[in-house]
């Protein structure tokens, strides 16, 4: 999530909860800043999941892929890794006829290629999870920030040329943010808004992989 000029830091819901602006007042974007961005996650298969969405996100709005999130975990097996590194070609051609996710092949095909080099990384690293943590920014570089949020950072930089290098693609420095953001590597709700406690609570009390 990038900061926006056009809209207030904060929008007071009709619960008089104070949110980040960018959840708008869409009831399932709503939920999902309230009960999923930026809690912790060492789940691998969710991991995968997020930045192979991100990756579908580029050049759209999150809200976009996220009213499309069940109908790309149907057609990607519910992004299970060993089952979408095997996808064959004739797989991605009936892919680029199912118009309940954004039909575009390189971004289908990165998902599978994707799913490929996350097994190589598993088997290097012993999980996604001890892999991605690995580039979690300091906490006391996070704080600094008040009320801008910003699109990428030196170690969302880093990650993404790590995987680039590893031959992972739709992986650049923002969607590498992205991830960072929603999966907990940072706290990045802005301070007023009522999940920031929540979240700072969430990640003193996670174990790290």
């Amino acid at each position: 999530m990038s900061q926006r000029k056009d809209l207030p830091d904060y929008l007071t819901g009709a619960d008089g909860l104070k949110r980040c602006w960018w959840c708008g007042e869409d009831e399932q974007y709503i939920q999902y800043h309230d009960t999923e961005w930026g809690r912790p996650v060492a789940d691998d298969q969710r991991l995968y999941e997020k930045i192979c969405l991100e990756g579908f996100q580029a050049g759209l709005s999150w809200l976009t892929i996220l009213r499309k999130r069940a109908a790309f975990r149907a057609v990607f097996d519910n992004f299970d890794i060993e089952r979408v590194a095997v996808f064959s070609s004739r797989r991605v051609e009936r892919l680029m006829l199912d118009a309940r996710i954004v039909r575009h092949r390189g971004k289908i095909e990165s998902t599978i290629n994707n799913a490929r080099r996350a097994i190589e990384l598993r088997d290097e690293f012993g999980s996604l999870a001890s892999f991605f943590w690995r580039f979690e920014p300091a906490k006391t570089e996070v704080l600094l920030r008040r009320k801008q949020m910003v699109a990428h950072r030196p170690e969302s930089t880093a990650l993404s040329k790590e995987l680039k290098k590893r031959g992972w693609s739709f992986v650049g420095p923002t969607t590498c943010y992205s991830l960072m953001q929603a999966m907990g590597m940072v706290n990045d709700h802005l301070r007023d808004c009522h999940q920031w406690n929540v979240i700072e609570q969430l990640r003193s009390e996670f174990t790290r992989p």
